[in-house]
């Protein structure tokens, strides 16, 4: 099997991803627009932002989201502020939790809520990516990888995912990793489906609750389905990137 073909994401799951696409077209390309006019109004400069990503066992792509901070903005406090996640595995709340003088006006709720990663549908669409998976990370944030970190990248990346509806602020570094190999392992129609459903409910949460300074709460049904009350050890059997 070639290369190329080893970096394919299975079937059933890209067959999964384009028939959730095309039904809920009528939902997401409105809001699409009106996300993008609004960044146009409020803002000089492009609707969009692509950042190179680490996808699919080890592959690169150029990610695309609803750009949310102003032109220019420098990006280096925040790939500062990631190794420091990893280093300290602290809780990895957003650095603009409490307000970012880099963001456009209306951006902190269009992170809060997701709502900037829209465009990564057209990712799916590429079959860079799956509606449902592993968030992609950075090269850089893949150069402070450990060997054990990067199984996570022989998962296909996603929009939402294991991690996303099972606390993700509240998670750490090393919880995040374990249940995106969780996921990775148990990974099938079902356990995408019902992460997609709990995908809205657990943004509310997440948004109400971090304006009380609370923190967010896994998702029992989930861990229940992957046979974890909490996040396990990494499995063993992954082809490691080097």
């Amino acid at each position: 099997m070639n290369r190329h073909m080893l970096g394919r994401i299975p079937r059933w799951k890209r067959s999964l991803d384009l028939s959730c696409i095309v039904v809920s077209a009528p939902l997401w390309l409105p809001a699409m627009l009106a996300i993008l006019l609004w960044i146009k109004a409020v803002s000089r400069g492009p609707a969009f932002f692509r950042q190179e990503r680490i996808g699919y066992r080890g592959r690169l792509f150029y990610c695309l989201k609803f750009r949310s901070m102003k032109v220019g903005a420098e990006t280096r406090s925040h790939e500062k502020y990631f190794h420091g996640l990893i280093a300290t595995d602290a809780p990895m709340i957003k650095m603009d939790v409490n307000g970012d003088s880099r963001l456009i006006l209306g951006g902190r709720i269009l992170r809060a809520l997701g709502l900037d990663e829209l465009p990564q549908i057209f990712n799916v669409i590429r079959g860079e990516m799956s509606l449902v998976g592993p968030r992609p990370c950075t090269p850089v944030e893949f150069g402070h990888y450990l060997p054990h970190h990067r199984e996570r990248v022989n998962v296909p990346p996603g929009l939402t995912g294991f991690w996303q509806v099972n606390g993700k602020n509240n998670t750490t570094f090393s919880e995040m990793v374990e249940m995106d190999l969780i996921y990775g392992k148990n990974m099938s129609v079902p356990l995408d489906l019902a992460i997609m459903w709990k995908t809205i409910p657990a943004l509310v949460v997440q948004v109400l609750e971090s304006r009380k300074g609370k923190i967010g709460a896994k998702a029992p049904g989930l861990l229940r389905m992957v046979g974890a009350d909490e996040p396990q050890r990494a499995p063993s059997g992954f082809h490691q990137i080097r």
